[in-house]
């Protein structure tokens, strides 16, 4: 592969592997994306669509080996019960830290709508996500604060309260219990297709509605 055709097949994999998208949606960014950095004459669509197919057809040829509870799905479960327990807790929040962060006001801005404040909140973005897909070395790193918060001892507070519950999720966890560091679960490894009638993980609006009941 060239340079450029090796730029574009990562964002094939990284795509497939998160399975926040379907197929379709996936072959429309592929192509937006080699327009964009005007490699149609080096790169076709034939060539793009052919490596989705391949990827996709490998993934799912993967997941018969996956044994259930996926750390996917006790991360989904762990993260239910932050919310349960009044933190917000957002999965792939954006590409950054600070869209993650942008994402947690939005939502924190609809809670407080509903007379609600939560005690603190946690989320990944797609650029964690995207080691956690990774061949080697996988792993999750879990951002945490307050809304509003710069006291230390707060912060800290809603950090043990997030790897507590990570831990009684069966996560080995990595994080020197200080505000300046996120937490990290080495070794995890994200497990997801896409499903259109399964639930949406970026639907911010069901982790509203579960922490207003």
């Amino acid at each position: 592969m060239t340079e450029n055709e090796e730029f574009i097949f990562e964002s094939i994999f990284n795509q497939i592997r998160m399975g926040f998208l379907s197929i379709d949606e996936i072959k429309e960014n592929i192509i937006e994306e080699i327009e964009d950095n005007e490699f149609e004459d080096e790169i076709s669509e034939e060539w793009a669509f052919e490596k989705i197919d391949q990827e996709h057809q490998k993934l799912l040829e993967e997941s018969k080996q996956w044994k259930s509870p996926t750390d996917t799905e006790r991360l989904i479960n762990a993260f239910d019960e932050l919310a349960d327990e009044n933190i917000v807790a957002l999965h792939n929040a954006g590409y950054t830290t600070s869209d993650g962060e942008y994402e947690v006001v939005e939502v924190e801005r609809e809670l407080q709508e509903n007379e609600v404040v939560s005690d603190g909140y946690c989320f990944y973005h797609e650029q964690d996500l995207a080691r956690a897909i990774a061949i080697e070395d996988p792993s999750l790193y879990i951002a945490f604060q307050k809304v509003d918060n710069s006291d230390e001892a707060t912060t800290i507070e809603v950090g043990k309260r997030v790897a507590e519950v990570l831990i009684n999720n069966d996560f080995k966890i990595k994080w020197d219990g200080s505000a300046r560091t996120k937490i990290e679960i080495p070794g995890f490894r994200w497990q997801k297709i896409f499903d259109e009638d399964a639930r949406d993980l970026q639907d911010y609006s069901e982790v509203v509605d579960r922490m207003i009941q």
